[in-house]
């Protein structure tokens, strides 16, 4: 894509939220902008200069009077030209202008479709691309910071980094492979094996804080699972810090999966409550059960609720963990201590609390905090979306397998192979090595005039 390419449609949207507001904007970028400059505004703005204007229908009737800043490609955020009007925020002025510009050749602009152009002219990668929807939408100031960073390229410049520490060593190992006859002994240099070590460092580095970026971004899925009657809804009050469960002695009261978000020293929580899980001839609590079931398996952590009156009396908590999927992590927390006058706390890696009189649930979001390796300081570390940390993991092997043949076999093809294809799952994360169907499915997720 380019500026001088007049078969690109030129696209619209308005940037600002529906519904009233004392401003609202609407974007236009491609190479029809200046046309659509003249016939609304009368002439083409200087560049990069607020201008007061009227806005024009067809009739030359004033659709509205507010402020013009056009900006010539390549220097805007598409790498296009963009022009963008600045009127009143009310749904049927936005609506007006936004009709106009389609009158006048512009089309209404795809979701995420402005970051897509601006990663496709070079003005962004697709890690920063990314970043601008994942700062719109923090939930907490630390997830914005860190999605901040990210838009400023410190994730990129940290893979490009690694990226070409991974084409040097490349580059030499290939090299040596292609040139025998300068018998360059790379198996034997200790030089090779210490770059594989400095990039392995570094990789683990970046992969320690792109987690934490992940945890800021998506937060952690906390299912609390137990007995009927176990305080399960009361402790799900008790972390969210409100009543949003209904709490009776009745065992059973609930029925469905209620869901609860929250923030934790700036990570988000998601909070499923569930039914409890027995067995059941009543239909309405057997669909409960069976949601618990399906929340179960998309949980990144398990609560199991114990009743501390009852919990070493019975086996039910054994035959629960039977039946979790072996992958998923699993916390038991012991309730009701105000019946049993036990100390509240952690005790051979299981926490004792009252979700009824709040005692020990700071305690309770230390423990879901350290178990994810959320730290609430962690100031470098940059946004991340679950997809950079597959990639990451991917790249993870690849490493290690080129080590393997390095050290084990002396396998200097294989080894060479294999640091390719970590530098093209590493090109995956910035968008240097993309499948178009892959740009679709992240572009789309944003939201319109973005």
């Amino acid at each position: 894509m380019g500026e001088n390419n007049n078969t690109i449609d030129t696209i619209a949207a308005v940037a600002t939220p529906s519904g009233r507001g004392g401003v609202g904007i609407i974007r236009i970028s491609g190479p029809q902008v200046p046309e659509i400059a003249e016939q609304i505004l009368g002439s083409l703005p200087s560049p990069f200069k607020a201008s007061h204007r009227l806005f024009k229908d067809k009739s030359l009737e004033t659709l509205d009077d507010g402020v013009a800043i056009y900006f010539p490609a390549p220097n805007s955020f598409t790498g296009e030209h963009v022009l963008e009007l600045q009127g009143h925020g009310g749904h049927i002025v936005m609506d007006m202008l936004l009709k106009r510009c389609v009158e006048l050749g512009a089309r209404l602009a795809k979701p995420g479709e402005f970051s897509e152009r601006a990663f496709l002219n070079d003005k962004l990668d697709l890690t920063q691309a990314e970043a601008i929807a994942d700062l719109i939408d923090s939930g907490s100031e630390q997830a914005a910071r860190s999605a901040l960073r990210s838009l400023q390229g410190d994730f990129s410049d940290a893979i490009n980094l690694l990226l070409t520490k991974m084409i040097e060593m490349r580059v030499y190992v290939e090299a040596a492979l292609d040139f025998p006859e300068e018998e360059i002994d790379f198996l034997a240099d200790k030089k090779v094996l210490d770059r594989l070590n400095e990039i392995k460092q570094q990789l683990l580095e970046i992969t320690a804080k792109a987690k934490q970026g992940s945890l800021l971004r998506n937060g952690l899925h906390l299912v609390i699972i137990g007995k009927p009657n176990a305080g399960k809804s009361s402790l799900l009050n008790a972390l969210a810090g409100n009543e949003t469960a209904i709490v009776t002695d009745i065992a059973g009261t609930t029925r469905d999966v209620l869901h609860e978000s929250i923030n934790l020293d700036g990570m988000p929580l998601h909070l499923v409550d569930t039914a409890g899980l027995r067995d059941s001839n009543d239909p309405v609590e057997k669909i409960g059960i069976e949601r618990a079931w399906q929340a179960i398996e998309k949980a990144d952590l398990a609560l199991l609720l114990l009743d501390s009156q009852t919990s070493d009396k019975d086996d039910y908590h054994q035959e629960i963990l039977n039946k979790l999927p072996q992958s998923l992590s699993v916390l038991k927390v012991h309730n009701k201590i105000d019946l049993s006058e036990q100390e509240a706390g952690k005790h051979s890696d299981e926490l004792y609390i009252s979700a009824k009189q709040q005692t020990g649930i700071d305690a309770l979001k230390t423990e879901l905090k350290e178990r994810m390796g959320y730290q609430q300081n962690s100031e470098d570390s940059f946004i991340a979306r679950r997809r950079h940390l597959h990639a990451l993991e991917r790249t993870q092997e690849f490493v290690d397998n080129a080590e393997a043949q390095l050290v084990q076999f002396n396998a200097g093809e294989l080894m060479a192979e294999e640091l390719r294809l970590a530098q093209d799952e590493l090109g995956q994360i910035t968008g240097r090595f993309t499948s178009d169907d892959l740009l679709g499915e992240i572009f789309s997720n944003f939201c319109i005039g973005k």
